[in-house]
């Protein structure tokens, strides 16, 4: 039975195998038209299915994709929706942005040193030399020009020594924080 079935089956046509590739058929049709403004995609379509007449099912997909291709490799030119071939006097297609310096070869003998490391060289030091002795610190008790010494001033004996807080009016020490809100007393009912 499994073998009825796939006698049954009709089998799948291929695409002829004498068709060139896609960009060699582009570009005969566009030598073919031979068209002073370039040549359009519709145009070129017509050319290749008038000349190879038996093309795949998906022959304006392939075009489009062979086309756009093509443009941006610079085989071929595209000018107010027209393809050209470029001529041969015309310089190679160059790519976005801004291109690379060219790179220089150094002589062959030169020794090229090797890259400065990050960050702040060290201070050089003869091994023999004695260390330098240490900076002073400058310890100036001459007043600046406004008189007043640089700084902030230390906490001075007298308020650290400074005596507890009296007591409240009623005679108990207050705590810390906000004091609770103080109810009103209750009041009698005015009434008739």
């Amino acid at each position: 039975m499994a073998t009825e079935e796939f006698q049954a089956q009709p089998p799948v046509p291929a695409a002829p195998p004498t068709l060139p590739p896609y960009p060699e058929m582009i570009m005969a049709a566009i030598e073919a038209l031979n068209e002073e403004s370039g040549s359009n995609k519709s145009s070129i379509s017509k050319q290749i299915e008038a000349t190879y007449g038996n093309l795949p099912p998906a022959h304006t997909t392939l075009i489009t994709h062979h086309l756009n291709r093509m443009k941006s490799s610079g085989q071929l030119l595209f000018v107010k929706n027209n393809y050209l071939k470029p001529g041969p006097n015309s310089p190679p297609r160059r790519g976005r942005g801004r291109p690379p310096k060219p790179k220089s070869s150094p002589p062959p003998r030169a020794a090229l040193a090797p890259p400065r490391p990050r960050g702040r060289p060290p201070k050089s030091r003869d091994p023999t030399a004695p260390p330098p002795p240490p900076k002073p610190k400058a310890t100036t008790t001459a007043p600046t020009l406004s008189g007043k010494k640089r700084g902030r001033p230390p906490k001075s004996a007298v308020a650290s020594a400074a005596p507890p807080p009296p007591a409240a009016a009623g005679g108990v020490a207050r705590g810390r924080g906000r004091p609770p809100k103080e109810k009103p007393a209750a009041t009698a009912p005015v009434g008739a």
